[in-house]
């Protein structure tokens, strides 16, 4: 979860490090701070809560450092406090750590340490990693190297041996102060290349104003970082050359552009996303095109399952895709959480196809149950919308949406984005199956093309979408009814109303209310129906019927005709191919859960208990 930044050059480290957290507090906001080496020690600034806060630190002003790590925090281990706060040191406060990630056997070493002489002031795992690379500096087989450099990075190896989890690690000491230290597993990490100086951080946005050249590391991956030049070495410390990555992103699409909120602005980046993500994946008339991966017809024909595994929204958007492509391509389709894909012994083989989705490439459960299906030999497919995150350079083949930086933590046009890339991959497949008519297809191909200008048509008339958040904020409860992809566009709308309203929400099956959900259903509350398939559209209604007969508010978002009279709110939508509705059906939900939340004064882009990028399991 937690966001972590580094700096060494020529500038002042402290205006450089806060900066990077500030964009990367949609990572975690528990608590935040800095390290600097200050001539011959370690300076730690840190504290309880927002970024913002080390502003208002006595002497953080006064920090004249040019080597720096800083954090912004995400409870795991112990409560949002000082103490707890990132960075920690070991006890000669001489090494000093930020890290992002799990480290699943920390009280082993915490015994160990303690039984060893050493002292703990925070209740979290993060404090072993300085006392552990204390410990080796000083006892280890290193400790006798002269070379002081070639003893740190060894006692660092040594601790993060003995280190069982997932962690992206910088460290920084005194006794070597013009070099950061850093290594990951399970957690992201990049570098960043500038001229005489050089930059860290969890993730890529944080430090895109500095420069677009980029090292990716790789899991068990050390990295020495210089001013000047970074060494890269094998978990055997055996030194190696990488290659670096450009970076395309605009640096200025990571900022708000004169929204209120970053989720505003990404909702209303919505079409531009959609339109970079079909790109020039295919033209009318044409067939669809995925040069960046080899899929042919000889390997599909032996696939006789498709999984899609993600999380949350990720996995709301693999539910469209299982009706994609079992309606185009007649392949049986499962969809399944990560986080219990993994435990549950899945039935794969070599005629599987899984694919795996998340946004930003670094979900650990997703990566985990990845390289548990490459373990039983299935193919794998990551649809990320970050080049080079960790799941794309696992998995066998990798497609992007191209949706740009999303710095919000409720997601949105990373799953609009998504759906869309997933149509597209179904249609390739249909085609080079040939399982799907070329006029179905191609019908199929005109609607996506339309769906950018639909959803600005959405946009452009906001007003009654807004009314209905003000009459609705103040309630507790809501639920929200579909069939078919209606169903899992709901699930959606769901959890965006869960995410930054904190209003509770459920959503259901349409056909499944009157089997027990219907129980929750009282005078006075509120459910929201979504009706954009016309052959479901009776069996919709009487749904929506019954829990209007026991007192129910009822808003409908449809693309279809209605009996009049039915309902208190109706909200259109532009008509298009129920298969890829919840792109268009899933915009005035977004905009609700975010009205309603603005009318509640809560902070929308970082809603309390979440994480952008949940990199633990």
């Amino acid at each position: 979860m937690c966001g972590i930044v580094g700096y060494i050059g020529n500038k002042k480290a402290t205006p450089v490090l806060i900066d990077g957290l500030l964009c990367l507090e949609y990572r975690g906001y528990d608590s935040a701070g800095i390290a600097t080496i200050e001539k011959d020690s370690i300076k730690v600034m840190k504290d309880k809560g927002r970024v913002n806060n080390l502003y208002n630190l006595d002497g953080i002003n006064d920090l004249q450092g040019t080597v720096g790590i800083a954090h912004t925090r995400w409870a795991t281990h112990g409560k949002p406090s000082k103490e707890n706060s990132h960075p920690h040191m070991d006890n000669s406060k001489n090494f000093a750590v930020v890290h992002n990630g799990i480290i699943e056997n920390y009280s082993d070493l915490r015994d160990f340490l303690s039984k060893s002489g050493y002292t703990f002031y925070s209740e979290t795992d993060t404090e072993v990693i300085p006392n552990l690379i204390h410990y080796y500096y000083t006892n280890g087989p290193v400790s006798v190297l002269e070379d002081k450099r070639e003893r740190f990075l060894g006692a660092v190896k040594s601790a993060v041996f003995d280190l069982k989890g997932s962690y992206a690690i910088e460290a920084i000491s005194p006794l070597c102060p013009d070099e950061i230290i850093v290594v990951r597993k399970d957690s992201p990490l990049v570098i960043g290349k500038g001229n005489g100086e050089n930059f860290i951080a969890s993730d890529i946005p944080a430090i895109l104003s500095h420069t677009k050249d980029f090292y990716l590391l790789d899991d068990n991956e050390f990295a020495v970082v210089t001013k000047d030049d970074v060494r890269f070495y094998d978990n055997g410390l055996v030194e190696h050359n990488k290659s670096i990555k450009n970076i395309e992103w605009d640096a200025n699409a990571a900022g708000k552009d004169g929204y209120e909120d970053y989720m505003l602005k990404e909702i209303y980046e919505q079409p531009t996303a959609i339109r970079e993500t079909i790109g020039s994946r295919f033209k009318l008339g044409e067939k669809c095109s995925f040069d960046d991966i080899e899929i042919t017809k000889e390997y599909l024909s032996t696939v006789n399952k498709i999984y899609f595994v993600a999380c949350g929204t990720a996995w709301h958007a693999g539910l469209v895709g299982k009706a994609l492509m079992e309606k185009l391509c007649k392949i049986p389709t499962e969809v399944d959480i990560a986080s219990e894909f993994r435990y549950r012994n899945p039935l794969i083989d070599e005629h599987t196809l899984c694919i795996y989705i998340s946004q930003s490439g670094e979900t650990a459960d997703t990566i985990a149950a990845l390289k548990l299906a490459k373990s039983h030999g299935a193919k794998t497919l990551a649809i990320s919308n970050v080049i080079g995150s960790s799941i794309t350079r696992e998995a066998d083949y990798s497609i992007y949406t191209h949706a740009g930086p999303e710095i919000a933590v409720a997601s949105t046009k990373a799953y609009t984005s998504q759906v869309a890339l997933i149509a597209i991959l179904a249609m390739y497949f249909a085609e080079t199956l040939e399982t799907t008519s070329e006029a179905e297809i191609e019908a199929l191909k005109s609607d996506l093309i339309d769906l950018p200008s639909k959803i600005d048509q959405i946009l452009a008339n906001t007003d009654e979408i807004k009314d209905f958040a003000k009459k609705v904020y103040t309630e507790k409860d809501m639920f929200f009814l579909g069939r078919g992809t209606d169903y899992n566009v709901a699930l959606e709308g769901s959890l965006k109303l869960k995410e930054i309203s904190y209003i509770h929400s459920e959503a259901y099956a349409a056909g499944e209310l009157k089997h027990g959900p219907i129980a929750l259903v009282e005078n006075g509350v509120t459910v929201i129906g979504i009706i954009t398939n016309p052959h479901l559209v009776e069996k919709t209604i009487s749904n929506i019927q019954e829990v209007i007969t026991r007192g129910a508010k009822t808003l409908v978002i449809t693309n279809q005709i209605l009996p009049n009279g039915h309902f208190d709110y109706i909200i259109n939508i532009p008509e298009t191919n129920p298969l890829i509705s919840p792109i268009l059906s899933v915009i005035p939900m977004q905009l609700i859960s975010y009205y309603i939340s603005k009318f509640k004064g809560l902070d929308v882009d970082k809603p309390r208990n979440l994480a952008k990028s949940v990199t633990v399991e």
